[in-house]
């Protein structure tokens, strides 16, 4: 069936050439007489070719010989004249041949072409209408171009019309109806464009219809209901579209049709069971649609049916037995739907199959044995069900070709069988989450092994030599063996894992004794998890030489002595969690060097002495930094004001003296600030005033004195604030959170009273209370003449920024349309495994639908529990509400409630991108017919110029400015026209001047937070958060877009990084450099000529290209100072913009 997605050959053109020559021989040869002068009609052929090499460039130089002076014209590359009209043109055959340019009406003129096959070229602009023309057209491929606009309705008149292949263009509009009046089209790809509105039911009644290819574009409507009435449509594939209704009962029954795939629509309806019992029918693909009902049953015995895709529907009731009677069946994706009941044995006797995929429902009971004895499986999926039973003991003899072994989420049990190790194939063994016991196998000759997931289970480690088995599977990344009763000492021979080792997970695992030196042998290691166990000694220095490390967990363990100096080689470390141990002496200095730290935890352990003024310039520490239950001493250093971007401190319970700093007020960002437990003295900052996103503050138990401020009236984020058992005195505020006598704890404070009856204080003194009075009488109204000349100014400044700018107003998180957990509940289907996009750090994204609403709708569901999710919420909502644009993700509405066992609930609902994210399109997966999605090079260049679009928005035309800190292609999401959105703004902060620092819903400003390979180098430095790294980032994407490869491949090492990569090949071999989708193969060429500079003929698209890998250069320079503006850059992206159009017609 592959040959239905491949372009119908081409004729025979060297066959004709040869006649073609043999003629004009035979002719000159069999004459003395002059050569007779052309005819008319002839001449008219000649003058069109000679207008198409005007209007066409290639690249190959397949038209170097169309010359004027030339009136052997049938002779010419690409030409075939007619054997029964010499002179006469039947076929234009240049494809492949590099051609750039738009296709000029007078090839209307050549009124003899019988097939164009102009594919695989640089083409631009419309179809022009003249092919109207060419009634003797049978064939017309113009596949794989960059052709727009829309498809002439003059095509009808193209009455001979067999095959016509637009695929792979920018095509938009609709599909013409009077297509239909081509009454001998057999086949129609139109696939990968911009095709919308509906199919015409017209091409549904063309008679000789085989095949009708419509995939990845936007339309809409029902599938025709004449499809399938002819007896020779063979395939029809509509994936990637917005369709709905139900399959059609003409085609449900067509007796003809092969190729069936409806993949990722909207369809609904039950399963006609026609389908199934279809005796034609080899390839049929549902999945991602809204389906219901059961699978129907088998009926016949003799259907060809080699794959069945139905994964991501709503399918229930159980699997039919008799699906076991497909005996030609390869593929079985059943996945996330919420299918109940056992397996059938059945499914064991079908004699071919490769893929079965039944994870992600509702199935139960014991796995047929005979499952596991399909020879022919290389990818078994029957995770995340309610499966029991044992994996049989000879397993690795029964599944010989196994790949992919995932049986996570059962309630599985038994021993893992020894003989998994024979599977010579196998990639992937995911065991999680069941009751496998006894002690872990060894995994010997098992070269392919990427990932091994044994967690969540009762194994054991038995003397270990599980681990040595493991040195010879030279592809493993991912080992998990977290939450067993391993026990024992880790030995050394942990260091024999093989180097490619990225992820190891050991925690709760009972283990005991000293973590070996020999663990820095896994250099390739970025997460380390051992935490909660029984480990104890010196955390070894060697684990400061593993120089990818990521994350390092080691808390509640019974670790000590000192940790380390080595610690500070670890440059890429993004989190520390020593916490619950009993290191002591004092914390290292070395810290200091670990410039991606975001999260510290040193807490409950002996630390003494200060803490190192080197830790407070790690701006990048942002989620939280912990250094509570410990014996540190000393001031509290004013360099604290370093941590601009921190969410929680907690410094409580060691014996901290001093006042406490002014400078803790610069950080803004702060949301938890513990300090109690101390001997801190003297006043409450004045400089607390700024930190107005603090929802819990706790200086107890310190010898703090002077009056509480009135300022924590305004504080309305405040939820707890325990100031108790100080040396605090004079009235305490009545306003705000003082009101609430629950969450405000002031005993102990024996000089403290109040001006009325208030938490059973004493009343103050009335003379006290006069020179108060006055005291505050004349704050009053020097505050409020300060704030006349400031509301005066900043009047004038509005006014100006208006004339330049106009925003439009966003309702805050709170004032948007009210939406109950229940409606999340219901317009998620109970936020089913079905309606997950996806997953990350912060939350977990559904796709859904509300009563109330009439498009899909994303919903963003935070994760709570995880450390600084809750200011990601409110930064998110923050920043939304500051903001909008149209290249910016729009907030619809928000909902911060409690779920239904009284959980803390918050969630954002967002537009639904439907196209998903660039990254997804940078790297898109083979889909199951082996082929890929791609970018085109104009999608790039929008793409590129609606992110300099936000960004110029958010940096100059905000107030007060805002950086979005994570920029990446994951984070930018693309509508349903390939327009871009900038999403994900957890990370986005307020930039504030001195004269804005007033205003109320500021956050902090500073500090290298996003992802590795898209932060600016400065940021490394403790440099403060600027637009520039925003601009750094930006770059390093137009790079990534434009090269097809990851700032953080594997490739770049040794000094090279992406920017490095691109500059070194620019501009003389910067198509070595581009992704082949945008500089196609040049195996008839020299790739270095194909952007060549030196030469007159460069195409213009070609210095489209080169004009945004320099605007990528100038953006990702190291240094600061040498980046332009956003302002400047979104010109620039413009100006390539409209020239690229201009290309384009």
């Amino acid at each position: 069936m592959a040959s239905e997605y491949a372009s119908a050959p081409g004729s025979p053109m060297l066959v004709a050439i040869l006649l073609a020559c043999l003629s004009c021989f035979l002719s000159i040869a069999s004459s003395s007489a002059p050569t007779a002068p052309l005819h008319n009609t002839s001449d008219t052929d000649l003058q069109a070719l000679l207008c198409l090499k005007l209007h066409l460039s290639d690249s190959t130089g397949a038209m170097a010989s169309w010359k004027n002076d030339s009136v052997q014209y049938c002779s010419w590359p690409g030409v075939t004249c007619s054997k029964r009209h010499a002179s006469r043109v039947v076929s234009l055959a240049l494809d492949s041949a590099g051609l750039h340019g738009q296709i000029p009406p007078c090839i209307g003129n050549l009124t003899f072409l019988r097939s164009i096959h102009l594919q695989n070229n640089k083409l631009n602009g419309k179809i022009p209408p003249e092919l109207g023309h060419l009634n003797h057209l049978t064939y017309l491929n113009l596949s794989n171009n960059s052709l727009t606009g829309m498809i002439p309705n003059t095509l009808s008149s193209c009455s001979r019309l067999h095959i016509i292949n637009l695929a792979n263009n920018f095509l938009d509009g609709e599909i013409p109806t009077s297509l239909s009046e081509c009454s001998e089209l057999q086949k129609i790809y139109l696939f990968n464009n911009k095709l919308s509105g509906i199919i015409p039911d017209g091409l549904g009644t063309l008679s000789n219809l085989s095949v009708l290819f419509l995939a990845n574009n936007d339309l809409t409507g029902g599938v025709p209901l004449s499809l399938g009435s002819n007896s020779f449509i063979r395939t029809v594939i509509l994936t990637n579209n917005t369709l709905t209704g139900g399959i059609p009962p003409l085609l449900a029954n067509s007796s003809s049709l092969q190729l069936l795939d409806l993949t990722n629509n909207h369809l609904i309806g039950e399963i006609p069971s026609a389908l199934f019992n279809s005796s034609s029918i080899v390839i049929l693909a549902l999945g991602v649609n809204n389906f219901v009902g059961s699978i129907p049953p088998l009926v016949h015995t003799s259907s060809p049916l080699e794959i069945l895709i139905l994964s991501e529907n709503n399918l229930s009731g159980s699997i039919p037995t008799s699906l076991g009677n497909f005996s030609s069946l390869t593929w079985l994706l059943l996945s996330q739907n919420s299918i109940k009941g056992a397996i059938p044995s059945s499914l064991s006797i079908i004699p071919t199959i490769e893929q079965l995929d039944l994870s992600f429902n509702n199935l139960s009971g014991t796995v047929p044995a005979s499952l596991y004895n399909i020879t022919t499986l290389t990818y078994l999926n029957m995770g995340m069900n309610s499966l029991t039973g044992e994996i049989p003991n000879n397993i690795g003899h029964t599944l010989p070709n196994i790949q992919t072994l995932i049986l996570q989420g059962n309630k599985l049990r038994g021993q893992i069988p020894a003989s998994l190790a024979l599977a010579a194939n196998i990639q992937v063994i995911n065991l999680r989450d069941n009751a496998f016991s006894g002690i872990v196998p060894s995994f010997r000759n098992l070269p392919y092994l990427t990932e091994l997931n044994l967690g969540i289970n009762q194994l054991e480690a038995g003397d270990w030599s599980f681990l040595s088995s493991l040195r010879n599977c030279d592809q493993l990344v991912y080992l998990c063996l977290d939450r067993n009763i391993l026990k024992g000492t880790l030995p050394s021979s942990i260091g024999d894992l093989p180097r490619s080792l990225q992820v190891l997970l050991l925690t709760a695992n009972k283990i005991s004794g000293a973590i070996p030196q020999e663990i820095e042998q896994l250099k390739n290691l970025t997460l380390l998890y051992m935490e909660h166990n029984l480990l104890a000694g010196n955390l070894p220095d060697s684990i400061g030489n593993l120089p990818n490390l990521f994350v390092l967990s080691l808390y509640q363990n019974k670790l000590s002595g000192q940790v380390p100096l080595s610690i500070g080689n670890l440059s890429q470390l993004s989190e520390l969690n020593l916490q619950e141990n009993n290191f002591s002496g004092s914390i290292p200095k070395a810290l200091g060097y670990c410039k991606h730290l975001e999260a510290l935890n040193l807490s409950h352990n002996s630390f003494s002495g200060s803490i190192p003024k080197e830790l407070f310039t790690l701006s990048s520490l942002a989620e939280g930094f912990d250094l509570s239950h410990n014996k540190l001493s000393g001031e509290i250093p004013l360099e604290i004001a370093g941590l601009v971007n921190l969410e929680s401190l907690n410094i409580s319970y060691n014996q901290l003296s001093g006042i406490i700093p002014s400078t803790l007020g610069h950080c803004m960002h702060l949301e938890s600030i513990h300090m109690e437990g101390n001997l801190l003295h003297g006043t409450i900052p004045e400089s607390f005033t700024n930190l107005r996103g603090v929802s819990e503050m706790d200086l107890s138990l310190n010898n703090l004195s002077g009056e509480i401020p009135e300022f924590f009236e305004s504080f309305t984020s405040m939820k707890l604030l325990n100031l108790s058992f100080n040396n605090l005195e004079g009235p305490v505020p009545t306003g705000g959170i003082f009101q609430n006598t629950g969450v405000v704890f002031i005993q102990g404070n024996k000089l403290l009273c109040a001006s009325i009856p208030l938490l059973q204080l004493p009343q103050c003194n009335t003379e006290a209370s006069k020179k108060w009075r006055a005291s505050a009488i004349l704050k009053i109204v020097g505050f409020t003449a300060l704030a006349l000349v400031l509301l005066s100014w900043f009047a004038v400044v509005l006014l100006k920024k208006r004339k330049k700018v106009t925003q439009s107003s966003h309702p805050s998180c709170k004032e948007l349309m009210q939406c109950s957990y229940a409606d999340l509940v219901k317009a998620t289907n109970g936020f089913s495994l079905a309606n997950l996009v996806g997953s990350g750090k912060s939350g977990s994204v559904y796709k859904g639908r509300f009563e109330f609403e009439e498009h899909t709708v994303a919903i963003k569901v935070f994760k709570l529990d995880q450390l600084g999710i809750p200011k990601s919420f409110i930064a998110e909502c923050e920043t939304l509400r500051n903001t909008r644009h149209r290249n910016l993700l729009r907030v619809i509405t928000a909902c911060s409630t409690f779920d239904t066992i009284g959980n803390e609930f918050k969630a954002l609902i967002l537009e639904y991108m439907p196209n998903g994210s660039l990254e997804g399109w940078l790297y898109p997966n083979l889909d199951k017919y082996g082929l890929k999605r791609t970018l085109s090079l104009g999608s790039r260049i929008t793409i590129v110029t609606d992110i300099a679009s936000a960004l110029d928005y958010l940096h100059n035309h905000c107030v007060p400015p805002v950086v979005h800190c994570d920029l990446k292609p994951s984070n930018i999401l693309l509508d349903d026209v390939m327009g871009a959105r900038l999403a994900d703004f957890g990370l986005a902060k307020f930039i504030l001047s001195f004269s804005h620092s007033c205003h109320h819903s500021s956050t902090s400003l500073l500090g290298p937070r996003g992802s590795i390979g898209y932060i600016a180098p400065e940021y490394g430095f403790g440099s403060k958060l600027s637009t520039e790294g925003d601009v750094y980032s930006y770059g390093i994407i137009i790079l990534e877009i434009l090269t097809g490869k990851r700032p953080t491949d594997e490739m770049f090492t040794n000094g090279l990084n992406l920017h490095k990569y691109v500059e070194k090949a620019f501009p003389q071999k910067i198509a070595e450099v581009l992704d082949p989708c945008i500089v196609p193969s040049s195996e008839d060429g020299d790739a270095d000529n194909i952007l060549d500079h030196g030469n007159n003929a460069t195409d213009g698209v070609d210095i489209c290209i080169l004009h945004l890998v320099k605007l990528g250069l100038l953006c990702s320079m190291e240094t600061p100072n040498d980046r332009p503006t956003m302002q400047d850059v979104y010109a620039e992206a413009i100006t390539i913009k409209e020239a690229f159009a201009v290309l384009h017609g």
